[in-house]
């Protein structure tokens, strides 16, 4: 096999920065297929932090091609910092960086609605990013949006933008107390992205077409994770783009059978940021200790997540809407010191047991977890680099949750550096590396 797809497989956050960046060298391409910078990918090595929010984690390896697909959204200004971040941390995007044209842009005009939505909702609030990516999604679908190539021709840019405002754009900015943005200013903008970007941009599905048929390996990075898909998610408590594996090959223009293998990432045990169901959600001291523990802060925005159990239905279900063929397990060594541990096996609704996600429908509010216990460890995890090297009970609670999952774990992590990494000997990443 040449071609893996990383996913999340919780409600994001869950460390597909690190795996990407750690199986990255295995692969020629590594390309980011939806999302935009409301999805945060941090990467840590040489006792350094790093954070992404555009660029696939793949660019900290020389000689792996890094590209954004169609189907991803950019946010010029942020994008434009992001890669004088790597500049000044000694990473040369440049030559190695492909963005689709295709890709839409996010404006200003996106961040204040989506503020202003947020604050119009009120008690209501979906919890978003307020990074402009449901506006800028609905742009798209409206055939009212700027996609980066248009940046070439900050005119066209105007004039599309005053088309979009004359048709309900503004008065739906006046409604909502949102500032109406001036075309010329629009112009401006794209003028001066379009000096900065025109070199990194480009036909990414055209690039893919060759890797493909060249046999060149690649590796698919998601962002955010199944549960804030868009259509199989925890609707309306949503990301606003398909984050499942199926939504690769529609995002890059490529066929289906080019996905040859998912894995999917999930936390040992459950975060979510935001508004939004979370059935095993711990609000007392243990919901606590695992965010300190954790270090459990988005990358995007710094908001404190929400912190509980591993939800095996939750689980389960990312399985099989993704077709995972294995899990990474991220965060392990956090569990280190909490005895009992909780598993939370199925749901119970008004006297009923269910053990599938997707039979909630909307009685999310009415929820009640049912949890299976299992004794914790109190041994550090961080310099166990085999699964022999963990403590009996730390196997056997991996083994239980790869078991309700129901799909075998290939990685575990057990800290946030590379080299803090467990792969499992005989596990689906044996089945790649680079060929070409």
């Amino acid at each position: 096999m040449n071609n893996l797809a990383v996913v999340g497989a919780q409600w994001g956050d869950e460390g597909k920065g690190k795996v990407v960046d750690l199986i990255a060298p295995r692969f020629s391409v590594v390309v980011r297929f939806q999302g935009g910078p409301n999805a945060g990918h941090t990467v840590v090595f040489g006792g350094r932090t790093h954070a992404l929010h555009h660029i696939p984690s793949g660019i900290f390896h020389d000689g792996v091609r890094c590209l954004v697909g169609a189907g991803a959204l950019v946010d010029p200004g942020r994008l434009i910092e992001e890669l004088d971040g790597l500049l000044e941390a000694g990473v040369a995007p440049r030559g190695r960086l492909l963005i689709s044209g295709k890709v839409h842009v996010i404006l200003p005009l996106h961040r204040a609605l989506d503020g202003a939505m947020e604050v119009r909702l009120g008690t209501s609030a979906i919890g978003t990013t307020r990074r402009g990516i449901g506006p800028a999604y609905a742009a798209k679908v409206q055939r009212w949006g700027i996609r980066l190539g248009d940046l070439a021709d900050p005119e066209r840019v105007a004039r599309e933008l005053a088309r979009a405002l004359d048709s309900g754009i503004a008065d739906w900015c006046r409604a909502l107390g949102a500032e109406v943005p001036e075309p010329a200013d629009a112009a401006r903008d794209a003028e001066a992205w379009w000096q900065r970007l025109a070199p990194v941009t480009g036909n990414v599905t055209r690039e893919l077409h060759e890797a493909l048929a060249a046999g060149r390996p690649i590796l698919f990075e998601g962002a955010q994770g199944a549960l804030l898909d868009v259509d199989h998610g925890t609707y309306p408590f949503v990301t606003s783009s398909s984050t499942v594996a199926g939504g690769i090959p529609a995002s890059l223009g490529i066929a289906p059978r080019a996905v040859e293998a998912v894995l999917g990432v999930v936390k040992a045990y459950a975060t979510r940021v935001g508004a939004g169901p979370f059935p095993t959600e711990d609000t007392g001291r243990l919901g606590d200790a695992l965010r300190k523990a954790g270090r459990e802060y988005g990358t995007t925005t710094g908001r404190p997540r929400r912190c509980g159990w591993f939800d095996a239905p939750a689980a389960r279900h990312a399985v099989q809407i993704n077709g995972l063929d294995a899990l990474a397990v991220t965060k392990f060594d956090v569990l280190s010191g909490i005895d009992p541990l909780r598993i939370a096996i199925g749901y119970r609704i008004d006297g009923g047991e269910i053990d599938d996600l997707s039979d909630v429908g909307d009685a999310w509010d009415r929820v009640e977890p049912v949890w299976e216990e299992h004794p914790g460890w109190s041994e550090p995890l961080a310099d166990a680099r085999r699964l022999e090297d963990l403590p009996a009970r730390a196997r056997a609670y991996l083994d239980r949750i790869s078991e309700l999952a129901g799909a075998p774990v290939a990685l575990v992590s057990v800290g946030p550096d590379r080299e803090q990494t467990i792969i499992a000997p005989d596990g689906l990443l044996g089945a790649f590396g680079r060929g070409d």
